[in-house]
């Protein structure tokens, strides 16, 4: 087993490390300002003073005003409080109809599920075979009585960036809210409200080298919606309870990180993630790239192997001390489809034969050379010893 320092983390869409900045504004907090954000008196106020200064900061790194931004525990919260918000807000006007995306994250699919439960009518418009959602096929699922459109900006899955500012054009002209999962572009690619024209976005501080169980919900002014959390008058009454206050600073100093290294980060990380795509194409035949053909957030690379389970490659990868992460999701011993790649219109074989490689801020030239060295023995072992039935040649995509 490699030991731990000469493992290679491949995996940060899922997760991403805590800067070092980041844990020493964490530590100060929790030494310092340990006051309520609630109380009146000096305490309470420093600690106040520590979410006005974060607020600011995730403010700047989106382009939004500070008063905009609702603290939750992360984006999952926000994907919710931004659905569940939007339907109780608008019930009563009689709109009862969600449109979203077939590729959205589970925060948002398995929400959408729980609104037709009590009653809501959910369209889900697929993606086209490039991973991204076509502008025409949102406005046809729109109708008089739809609330809410909910369109990520980048999947998580295969990093394709979809047209958000111009679906929510569509939904504008028709009076709808527009709400976008940015919790995997944040960092990665620019994000301005404004240019976006969105009303609710989502954030998580653990994709962006914060800490995790904190994110926040940008709520543009004037927005219609209630807190599916009740309680005190926290987040000017939006959200009830007492703030991660240590949680929340480090999400602030994170933010600032992300802004302003968003250019050098992503054109290191774009470099690398296209040298890893084309030698692996070069190198293991019967291979692709999902979402390969259009704009992606720079360190996300989805490519599928034929003839292999990318579950298999996964543990093979885990061995030699690499990780990486399917794009499938893994329950009870049975490798489902991935939605993402379902909703693309992949076969039921390109659903199950796809890893997600997901680059950072600290991966290096020789570690994509690592991955390189290593990924064309394990394919062509697992090929053997799995595919005896027929030869590559004759596989879907074989070369």
């Amino acid at each position: 087993m490699p030991a731990a320092s000469a493992r290679i983390y491949l995996d940060h869409n899922a997760t991403t490390p805590v800067d070092p900045l980041v844990i020493e504004a964490v530590t100060r907090a929790l030494r310092d300002d340990y006051g309520n954000a609630s109380s009146v008196h000096h305490f309470g106020q420093m600690a106040k003073s520590r979410l006005d200064d974060a607020r600011q900061e995730i403010a700047a790194l989106i382009g939004g005003s500070p008063t905009e931004v609702v603290f939750t525990s992360g984006g999952t919260e926000a994907d919710n409080f931004a659905l569940r918000g939007a339907a109780e807000a608008l019930e009563p006007l009689g709109k009862r109809h969600l449109v979203v995306s077939a590729i959205e994250h589970e925060a948002v699919l398995t929400t959408a599920r729980a609104l037709e439960r009590r009653g809501w009518r959910v369209s889900r418009v697929a993606a086209g075979r490039d991973g991204v959602v076509d502008p025409d096929a949102v406005a046809s699922a729109l109708t008089d009585d739809t609330a809410l459109l909910s369109l990520m900006h980048a999947n998580n899955e295969v990093g394709t960036l979809q047209p958000v500012a111009a679906c929510a054009a569509l939904a504008h002209a028709r009076g709808i809210l527009v709400h976008t999962d940015a919790v995997q572009s944040a960092g990665k690619a620019p994000i301005d409200v404004t240019e976006l024209d969105v009303d609710l976005l989502s954030l998580s501080a653990h994709k962006l080298y914060g800490p995790k169980g904190v994110g926040a919900l940008w709520i543009r002014r004037g927005t219609r919606l209630v807190s599916p959390m009740t309680g005190g008058k926290q987040e000017r009454s939006r959200r009830a309870g007492t703030e991660n206050v240590p949680g929340i600073v480090g999400f602030g100093v994170a933010a600032r990180l992300a802004r302003e290294r968003l250019a050098s980060d992503a054109a290191t990380q774009a470099a690398l993630r296209n040298r890893l795509e084309t030698e692996i194409l070069a190198r293991v035949p019967g291979t692709h790239v999902n979402g390969g053909t259009v704009p992606r957030v720079p360190n996300t690379s989805s490519i599928g192997f034929e003839g292999v389970e990318a579950e298999s490659l996964l543990i093979a990868l885990d061995l030699e001390g690499i990780a990486v992460s399917t794009g499938s999701a893994c329950s009870s011993g049975t490798l489902e489809p991935s939605h993402v790649l379902k909703a693309m219109g992949l076969s039921l074989h390109d659903t199950q034969n796809a890893l997600r490689f997901s680059l950072g801020r600290h991966t290096t030239d020789d570690e994509i050379g690592r991955v390189l060295d290593v990924v064309p023995g394990l394919v062509e072992r697992l090929r053997s010893l799995t595919d005896r039935r027929a030869p590559l040649a004759s596989m879907p995509g074989g070369a």
